[in-house]
């Protein structure tokens, strides 16, 4: 079954403030995401019936192993991207903009590719490595 774009952003954003806060909170999504209240509620009832999130008693948000496997692949694929766009030159604010876009679209070839290049690249040129990002 086919994901769709918008649901990969919230399973992202799930995970990054499951990694930044310890726990997810409605609210906190909606901020991140600049949506309504409304809006993520509805998504986390799709999410919830297509069995990526849970919900505790106390409404917090858990990823399943499902959705953890889904966030985690697109939140890589960002960092890498957003990498990527940092050694050509583009600013984080940019390449972070950007990554968001192409992330969901990009084949799967192109995207090993992309990080085959930027591997070979920090490998070759260490003092560029300055934190340590996904390889394929």
């Amino acid at each position: 079954m086919k994901i769709q774009k918008s649901s990969e952003d919230y399973l992202e954003t799930m995970l990054m403030l499951s990694e930044q806060r310890g726990y997810i909170k409605s609210i906190d999504i909606a901020r991140h995401l600049d949506v309504t209240k409304p809006s993520v509620s509805y998504a986390t009832k799709r999410l919830r019936e297509n069995g990526y999130i849970t919900m505790d008693d106390d409404g917090l948000i858990h990823l399943t192993e499902t959705g953890m496997s889904i966030a985690t692949k697109i939140y890589d694929r960002h960092k890498m991207l957003s990498r990527f766009l940092n050694l050509l030159g583009i600013d984080k604010e940019t390449a972070d903009e950007d990554a968001c876009k192409i992330e969901h679209d990009i084949s799967q070839a192109t995207y090993e590719a992309i990080c085959n290049h930027v591997n070979n690249f920090l490998a070759e040129c260490p003092a560029m490595n300055h934190d340590e990002e996904p390889s394929a």
